[in-house]
């Protein structure tokens, strides 16, 4: 099974103004980006988006975990989400994959070659990191945060800012990992004894260990809040009660 090689670039565009016809030019491909993936995504169904390391390794104990995330999610016949690449991103997609389920895969274009995983039935690659975030957050209606470095971290707080917000609707936010995020969890009581968030802001957040219990709290919040419609077309099997 031959993977999508991702060529290496760096594409700099935080790096300060530019001559007023470059400006139009980034305007224009950040839309054509928009336009393009929004329409070759718009029939995928309703997702739920795994967030997580590239680094961890294949076998691991949170690797297997996130694979039997993936399984679980294609078993409700809804679509896994994640950013298409190793570590956390390929296990998600390798269980919806081995489970005959859709596995979407949004990469990104980076300073070092790369390739996608192996895994994947629907593959968009991004060349911005903002325009694929708002990708990563668009079809899914559950979100599974397993142990990451910055960059989850960055996707993360972003979904929850989102939800505290109300720019998105309160969907299920799952933290994974009780050791992992232990001091993570203890900085957000801090904020919230702080006064810096809420303290009903913490609760945006299910913190588990249990695949099981993490999949009862999402399939608990769907069948609370939607109808599910599947004799109609993909992007509208999800109908809010």
């Amino acid at each position: 099974m031959n993977t999508k090689k991702i060529p290496k670039k760096t594409p700099l565009y935080l790096d300060g103004p530019k001559r007023g016809i470059k400006e139009i030019w980034f305007a224009l491909k950040v839309g054509y980006s928009f336009m393009y993936n929004n329409y070759k995504l718009h029939n995928i169904g309703p997702g739920i988006t795994v967030f997580g390391s590239a680094r961890t390794p294949i076998g691991s104990e949170y690797y297997e975990a996130a694979r039997e995330f993936g399984k679980r999610i294609a078993q409700m016949n809804f679509t896994t989400i994640t950013g298409g690449g190793p570590g956390i991103m390929e296990a998600a997609n390798k269980g919806a994959f081995e489970a005959k389920g859709r596995s979407i895969g949004m990469n990104i274009v980076l300073p070092h070659e790369q390739h996608e995983n192996l895994y994947l039935t629907t593959s968009v690659i991004f060349e911005y990191f903002f325009t694929r975030k708002v990708m990563l957050v668009k079809h899914s209606y559950a979100f599974i945060i397993m142990p990451g470095g910055f960059g989850t971290m960055d996707e993360f707080f972003e979904i929850i800012t989102l939800i505290q917000t109300k720019s998105t609707d309160k969907y299920p936010v799952i933290l994974f990992g009780k050791k992992y995020y232990e001091k993570l969890v203890g900085m957000m009581h801090t904020m919230a004894d702080e006064g810096t968030i809420a303290r009903e802001d913490i609760d945006l957040i299910f913190w588990t260990d249990s695949i099981d219990d993490g999949m009862d709290f999402i399939q608990k919040f769907i069948h609370k809040n939607f109808n599910i419609l599947p004799h109609r077309p993909r992007w509208r099997w999800l109908e809010k009660k």
